[in-house]
């Protein structure tokens, strides 16, 4: 019995959580409601896509605490706004299929659900009122008596109100119970996307992540060859050139041949220079010598700003996600000690599952926008070929973090 006391009182605490919930929808819903107008008169560019995001925030809270009560995770739309849209995805977003199941769920979830959860968790209530009316029935005016659920207006009356504690009572352990399933099943039905919608975003997710891929591995060949052209052959041009005038020198017997070969020789160590450089950066050696750790501590011991590196047991993955890792933090404290003005930043590595997670904090002026072409679009770039994400938070006076999150296999 107190096994099954104690089940009821979950489900009358999760009706009442949803009562309380429903009242938000139903100011969701009419804000939805007085800006529809507005919305339709702008072509749904401007506030639609906004709306919907709050209507996906508060839908994604639902799903989270339905999941919880059906003990499994309820998947939705993965389809989110970029921060530079188009109009076109603006609107694709704005009118999508999720978008309007979520509008179905925020309509019944603020309509029937809040009467239906209003009047069961009263119902309870109806215990101790019809138990307590038969004492102070006899105080009410003689032209209102009191109704609970009849007019009460004698003592025969009165004596009848411990049936109708019993009659609630009965029916508050049955209904009670039964409206929580039924939520939560409505709940379920409406907030979970269709195993076919979530295939098709799965396979647009590695579409654009192939396409950011070859976007990344094309911008990787290109600095490659300009490093190549720009370092390595100008000084090997040089190389042939000293040698040529060493050997002129020697032929003829004019001039000291000696000169030219002490700069070829320069030349030819700033070429061997530059192409070990550009190796390192296609993968650097010190992963296969140190592995991830150490090399992210050889990162943070050669930063300017002063580094802190918590890392924990993360273990081998990929050597690719390795070495995306190890760009995605140099070019992160590239970022901060040029641009920050940050006393002291820190490196936090962890793993959750199949996620490596990469957060980069300093305490500089914040301020940081990501522009084409720029540091953080690299790192973007970077992130998003691994099907990964990457956030950025720099408000005005500070502080900066930014978090990549990169798939890593389990």
């Amino acid at each position: 019995m107190g096994e099954r006391m104690r089940r009821w009182l979950r489900d009358w605490r999760f009706v009442a959580v949803e009562a309380g919930a429903s009242v938000v929808s139903v100011i969701l819903f009419c804000l939805g409601l007085a800006l529809l107008p507005i919305m339709l008169i702008t072509g749904g560019v401007l506030l639609m896509p906004e709306a919907v995001k709050a209507l996906r925030w508060w839908s994604d809270i639902a799903r989270d605490r339905i999941g919880k009560r059906r003990g499994e995770q309820i998947f939705g739309s993965a389809s989110v706004l970029p921060n530079r849209s188009t109009i076109d995805e603006r609107l694709r977003f704005a009118f999508s299929r999720s978008a309007g199941r979520d509008a179905l769920w925020l309509t019944v979830h603020a309509l029937p659900v809040l009467f239906i959860t209003l009047t069961t968790v009263l119902i309870p209530f109806g215990v101790v009122n019809s138990l307590a009316v038969m004492f102070y029935w006899q105080f009410a005016p003689a032209d209102d008596p009191i109704t609970a659920p009849y007019p009460v207006t004698s003592w025969e009356l009165a004596a009848t109100m411990p049936l109708v504690s019993i009659a609630y009572a009965v029916v508050s352990w049955w209904l009670i119970p039964a409206v929580a399933r039924l939520l939560t099943w409505i709940s379920a039905r409406l907030l979970a996307a269709p195993p076919k919608t979530l295939l098709a975003e799965r396979v647009d997710a590695l579409t654009l992540s192939r396409a950011a891929a070859l976007d990344a591995h094309a911008s990787e060949l290109r600095r490659i060859e300009r490093d190549l052209h720009d370092g390595a052959q100008n000084r090997l041009v040089s190389v042939v050139m000293m040698l040529g005038l060493a050997e002129r020198a020697l032929e003829t017997g004019a001039g000291d041949a000696l000169a030219p070969l002490r700069r070829a020789q320069d030349a030819a160590t700033d070429a061997l220079a530059g192409l070990r450089r550009t190796v390192h950066d296609i993968y650097p050696p010190i992963l296969d010598e140190l592995g991830l750790e150490g090399a992210l501590a050889s990162l943070a011991g050669r930063s300017v700003v002063p580094c802190t590196l918590e890392i924990d047991d993360v273990r081998r993955v990929p050597a690719a996600v390795e070495s995306a890792s190890y760009f995605v933090v140099a070019e992160a404290l590239t970022n901060v000690n040029k641009y920050s003005e940050a006393a002291h930043v820190v490196v936090r590595v962890s793993r959750d599952d199949d996620r490596l997670l990469i957060d980069v904090e300093d305490d500089g002026g914040g301020g940081a926008t990501e522009r084409p072409g720029g540091g953080i679009a690299g790192i973007r770039r970077r992130v998003e070929a691994f099907e990964g994400t990457l956030t950025v938070t720099s408000p005005a006076g500070g502080p900066t973090q930014m978090r990549a999150e990169l798939l890593c296999g389990s």
